[in-house]
Formats: C-alpha cells, structure tokens, sequence
C-alpha cells in the first residue's frame, strides 16, 4: 500500500491539533421522567462536555424509564468526563421518573468522582 504523502506545511503532522481539555470541577444534571433518563455532565460555566440517556445506551419502549437504564446512561456519561480529570462534581437532580435514585447511586458508586451537594428539583405533572 501507499504511504500518505503529508501535505505542504504540516510537517509529517498527522494527529489532530485540538486537544482535550482539563476539567477539575463539574455538574451532573439527572433528568428522570418517567419514559426516559437523560444525564448531562457540564462544566462549572454550563457548557456540556458530555452527554447520556438511556435511549442512547439502547434501551427501547418502556425499559428506557427503568432503574437500570438510568443507571447505565449514568455510567456511560461518567466514563467520558473522568478521561478529562474530572474529580469533584455537584448533582442536580429534576423530575419524578424511577432512575433518579439509580443514577444518583451510580455517580455514588464511581471511584473517581467524588459527588458534592445534592439539589432536587421536582416537579410532578
């Protein structure tokens, strides 16, 4: 095969030039209906850095509002911030759905977060 001729100028760079960014302190906010769970994990300053649901984990129909589905998405958006050097985060917590505790207990459980203050926000329909 053919090696790739690098272009003009980039000397024989190849790897991209973005690189990740450390996050020492975040906030996880757990958003639990009762069809879905979505958690989002932000920064200090709001901006996402990484997101999971139970949808996308690929529960389908009404298993997507279960306890084990909120804990699996809790997990998988975890995974993806603790490769940035997130440490300390603060959970937020909306709605009535069934996953809140599982994923509350998920984000308890991981060994390289330590999990700060809690708020609960509920609203019931």
């Amino acid at each position: 095969m053919a090696k790739a001729i690098p272009k003009k100028g980039s000397h024989g760079r190849i790897s991209s030039r973005k690189s990740t960014r450390k996050i020492p302190k975040g906030v996880i906010h757990i958003q639990a209906s009762f069809n879905n769970t979505i958690v989002t994990v932000t920064d200090v300053r709001g901006r996402v850095v990484s997101w999971s649901s139970a949808g996308t984990c690929g529960f389908q129909g009404t298993r997507r509002g279960t306890p084990f589905a909120a804990q699996t998405a809790a997990t998988n958006a975890i995974r993806a911030v603790v490769d940035q050097g997130m440490q300390r985060v603060e959970v937020m917590i909306k709605g009535p759905g069934l996953g809140r505790d599982a994923a509350l207990r998920a984000i308890r459980r991981s060994v390289s977060i330590h999990a700060k203050p809690i708020c609960f926000y509920f609203y019931f329909p």
